[in-house]
């Protein structure tokens, strides 16, 4: 397999060139990850009460024996519930594509926690027919810096879309963003061989929606105008990751008894 490499650095993943390792841009997940996210902050303090609650036993005695210990356990509720959809999530979309390249997967080896997704994954296959002309593959901006990989890129009913699984509890509005970045990257750079083919112009995107109760097909807008809102997100990374450090400068001129952080501490 020749496909691109990534790396983690600062909580983000970078996609390296294949072809220049010197060379290393944002993935598009990350760089759609500089929205604001106020919401999440009642979501993790709402875990975390959750799980007090309803582990109040194990809490109570964790207090008693290690009070730190049962800190650590409420303030990662939040951690522990996303890993395990995410668990759930990249297990179910390896089942997908495999099932999308025509491979047989035999139920009696599917975890019990994916066997709905894929019944309806092959529902869904079976009712919509897509032709599949690319799946799991890298798209690449050479103008813009940025890289990430989709799921699928399909015909349906004779239209050229682009197709991103969901498992998650509702479609969101940022798979907007990631659906665009797709669509307008430069080119596509493929897992077999490394090649660069063109990215193929596309009618629109879509979300297959896969629930442990059914599956839904929903057409999202990514078209130029979504674009440029993730354009405006790619110039966020840049800000938080290396424009922010410069823009602060040394005191020119100050009076009374200010004290640095280390004189702080020392004292």
């Amino acid at each position: 397999m020749a496909g691109v490499r990534t790396l983690k650095r600062g909580g983000s993943r970078f996609y390296i060139d294949p072809d220049d390792t010197r060379i290393k841009v944002p993935g598009v997940t990350s760089i759609v990850g500089m929205l604001p996210k106020d919401f999440l902050t009642f979501w993790a303090a709402k875990t975390a009460a959750e799980a007090a609650v309803d582990n109040w036993d194990i809490v109570s005695q964790l207090i008693e024996r290690d009070p730190a210990g049962a800190i650590d356990y409420l303030k990662n509720a939040h951690r522990r519930q996303t890993k395990a959809a995410s668990d759930l999530g990249s297990a179910a979309h390896d089942l997908f594509e495999r099932l999308a390249r025509g491979e047989n997967v035999n139920p009696r080896h599917v975890h019990a926690d994916i066997k709905p997704h894929v019944r309806w994954f092959r529902e869904w296959l079976e009712e919509m027919q897509p032709e599949f002309l690319y799946a799991e593959e890298t798209c690449w901006s050479d103008q813009h810096s940025f890289a990430g990989s989709f799921d699928a890129i399909c015909k349906i009913d004779g239209e050229t879309v682009l197709v991103d699984y969901k498992t998650s509890k509702a479609v969101y509005d940022s798979v907007a963003l990631q659906l665009s970045a797709y669509r307008y990257s430069d080119r596509i750079i493929l897992a077999d061989t490394g090649e660069s083919i063109d990215v193929p112009a596309m009618a629109g995107g879509a979300v297959l929606h896969v629930r442990p109760e059914g599956w839904q097909f929903v057409p999202m807008e990514c078209g130029e105008r979504v674009f440029e809102a993730f354009l405006a997100l790619r110039r966020v990374f840049d800000w938080q990751a290396d424009g922010k450090k410069s823009v602060v400068g040394k005191p020119i001129a100050s009076g009374g008894e200010v004290q640095t952080g280390t004189q702080r501490r020392a004292a």
